[in-house]
């Protein structure tokens, strides 16, 4: 191989290495109030979802299990909300979770006596102050209950988005 031509792409190089840095170091911060912020809206799309589950659970034949993935990565992240929404969070992801364990059991057995107890019903009050408490409290700190337009970066396209 031969290393001759390599000076006159020296400053390419340099360039491209620093922008991989750059992205690898500093773009990947993030500060707490975004973060927080972040959290509060996944929470909320989740109860949005299952909310439109509840009333969907009504036609359906099979009911469809409740999405709780943010509520377990961030149940534990929850401590800058009130004590109130930390209760009926906790409370309406509970009762999803006990009521994706008899959809489970319900489809392992293919048994419907197993769905026959599932009131879904109780869930409807849970998820409604859940989601009153989380919109309430993107109002206070964002000043919209809708999760901001985010536009992809340069970065984005290039290297996909975590």
């Amino acid at each position: 191989m031969d290393f001759g031509d390599i000076g006159g792409n020296y400053p390419i190089i340099v360039i491209i290495i620093g922008l991989i840095l750059l992205q690898f170091f500093f773009m990947r911060r993030r500060k707490p109030e975004t973060t927080h912020r972040a959290i509060v809206q996944s929470l909320l799309s989740e109860v949005r979802l299952d909310q439109a589950l509840v009333e969907a659970s009504y036609l359906q034949q099979k009911p469809k299990k409740f999405v709780v993935t943010s509520w377990h990565m961030n149940k534990s992240k929850l401590d800058f909300l009130q004590q109130s929404l930390q209760g009926n969070l906790s409370e309406a992801f509970g009762m999803a979770e006990d009521f994706n364990r008899q959809i489970e059991a319900a489809k392992k057995y293919k048994s419907a006596s197993y769905m026959a107890s599932v009131n879904m019903d109780k869930l409807k009050e849970p998820l409604a102050k859940s989601r009153q408490g989380l919109e309430e409290w993107l109002q206070s700190k964002t000043g919209t209950k809708e999760p901001p337009l985010e536009y992809p970066g340069i970065f984005d396209t290039l290297f996909g988005r975590r």
